[in-house]
């Protein structure tokens, strides 16, 4: 096996203890999304938007916050593909339970100026992650139990066209998240890359 090859994340994610496309499903599917990426191509740390289309799933186009900054990110979604993503989240491994509560979380979502109803997720039991070397979630491409909890959005697919995301929450004690995102749905047909 070439060196380089190595320190990707794996071909395919953990199997899930939950159905793939419920809530919590989402939710463990989008942390195992983030840490397919190295540290090079954290989706969380990216600066412009240009590892947002890395590891995607094919049937929803995730989004992600920021680690505290604000940051404008562009990408071109697949057409028919939903969004999905956390105003506000967090994540603990290893986890034998569920994913602790933050009493004081708010955020709010914005698609093209309207406000998007928010879902507060968690879940029930620990799914595995088992991501790149130097990951965003666990940093070890070992096998982790973790949980995630958040206030998460669910947009159906956009029309084709630019759109603007705009994302953002926090703990409640001080820690915020800020991500605006211009989005063209549909259009050229890039290859990007996939689990």
């Amino acid at each position: 096996m070439p060196f380089l090859s190595r320190s990707r994340g794996p071909e395919t994610p953990a199997p899930l203890p939950y159905d793939s496309a419920s809530p919590e499903g989402l939710a463990a599917r989008w942390v195992q999304w983030v840490a397919a990426a190295g540290p090079l191509a954290n989706p969380v740390e990216d600066e412009d938007g240009r590892h947002a289309a890395a590891n995607q799933p094919d049937d929803v186009w995730f989004l992600a916050g920021t680690s505290g900054r604000p940051l404008q990110r562009s990408c071109i979604v697949p057409e028919g593909r939903p969004l999905f993503f956390p105003a506000f989240n967090m994540w603990e491994y290893p986890s034998e339970g569920p994913a602790p509560v933050v009493d004081r979380a708010y955020g709010a979502v914005h698609v093209d100026g309207v406000a998007q109803q928010l879902q507060e997720i968690g879940t029930p039991v620990p799914f595995v992650v088992a991501g790149a070397r130097l990951n965003g979630v666990t940093r070890s491409k070992r096998p982790v139990p973790t949980t995630a909890w958040g206030l998460w959005s669910h947009v159906a697919p956009l029309a084709p066209g630019a759109h603007e995301v705009h994302l953002g929450g926090g703990d409640g004690y001080g820690f915020e998240v800020e991500a605006r995102y211009r989005l063209v749905v549909g259009g050229a047909s890039p290859v990007y890359p996939t689990r």
